[in-house]
């Protein structure tokens, strides 16, 4: 049974830092694509970020670029999101995912719940003024 698990959410002031973790169980993460997602009240689910098992190339949506990082120890299956320069508008539910397309059209991919066979249940950031 493959198991997603987000942990490292909470209340942050603007202009600090989260590191978010993502530990999987019956899925290698090194084999497999990995990727955040952020969901706000009232909004769609949107892709933030992806790593490639293949190449290790990394892609990032507009609204992070430069300000998250992605990245994963396949020693401890754990899957990271670093997140530096924390804006009131990436308050969200985060979401990890497995197993989901991941090259240079992901900035640009429409979400679905078929994006990605694996979910986790999400892990909440909350920044405040």
């Amino acid at each position: 049974q493959v198991q997603l698990m987000e942990s490292g959410g909470g209340l942050v002031q603007a202009g600090g830092s989260l590191r978010l973790s993502c530990t999987a169980s019956g899925l290698s993460i090194n084999v497999n694509h990995m990727g955040w997602f952020r969901q706000a009240p009232g909004q769609e689910r949107e892709g933030i970020s992806c790593i490639s098992w293949i190449d290790d190339r990394e892609y990032y949506s507009d609204s992070v670029k430069g300000r998250f990082t992605i990245s994963r120890d396949n020693s401890e299956n754990t899957l990271y999101l670093q997140m530096n320069s924390l804006k009131r508008e990436d308050t969200a539910m985060y979401y990890c995912a497995a197993a989901l397309p991941c090259d240079s059209r992901f900035p640009s991919m429409t979400y679905s719940p078929r994006l990605a066979p694996y979910w986790g249940q999400g892990t909440q950031v909350t920044v405040s003024p």
